[in-house]
């Protein structure tokens, strides 16, 4: 397998770092090398939360350049903007169409962007939205990354008997059968 980059966007609570490490664990488990990295300054105030997970025979540093991420994994359409320079030409982006305003919007100093679906379909790049509608992520929401997990591996050259193990190697027991309801929910997209 060559290496593949995935950039996981979101904001604070939305479980970013969790879902890098269950594709972490999925590499470990595959004897695949796996580097991460993940900034999370102010996440517990909404802030933005990034992971790079690179996967591959050989990966040698955990930083994803610019314009060379295979998938950009988003939890959040702002963020989708936020870090699609990072995201290669004719890379994949796997976005939440709910929004979540951030600071400045809720204290009226600035405005929403609008038209983010729209500028994202006009890229020379596959877009696939998530509505979350119908999936488990309506009832609760923190299940989302998990259902974009989901989206995401029909994409990525693992079973699916490789993922749900390491989803049970990553998340703790008493939330394991939602967790792969979400997952499985999120293959059938």
């Amino acid at each position: 397998m060559n290496k593949i980059d995935i950039l996981i966007t979101g904001v604070g609570g939305q479980g970013t770092i969790l879902a890098g490490k269950i594709l972490g664990q999925l590499a470990l488990n595959a004897n695949l090398d796996v580097k991460m990295a993940e900034t999370h300054g102010m996440a517990q105030r909404g802030g933005s939360v990034i992971t790079h997970v690179r996967l591959g025979e050989k990966v040698y540093s955990p930083l994803i350049p610019l314009g060379a991420a295979d998938f950009l994994l988003s939890f959040e359409q702002l963020e989708t903007m936020r870090w699609l320079p990072y995201l290669r030409r004719g890379g994949t982006i796997i976005y939440h169409t709910r929004s979540l305003a951030p600071l400045p919007v809720l204290c009226k100093q600035m405005s929403y962007p609008a038209h983010i679906p729209e500028q994202l379909d006009a890229l020379e790049v596959q877009v696939i939205p998530v509505t979350g509608e119908n999936t488990p992520v309506e009832k609760n929401p923190r299940v989302l990354n998990i259902t974009l997990l989901g989206v995401l591996s029909k994409h990525l050259p693992f079973k699916q008997e490789q993922w749900l193990e390491a989803l049970e190697n990553t998340v703790p027991p008493k939330f394991l059968d939602l967790n792969k309801e979400a997952f499985l929910a999120g293959q059938s997209l």
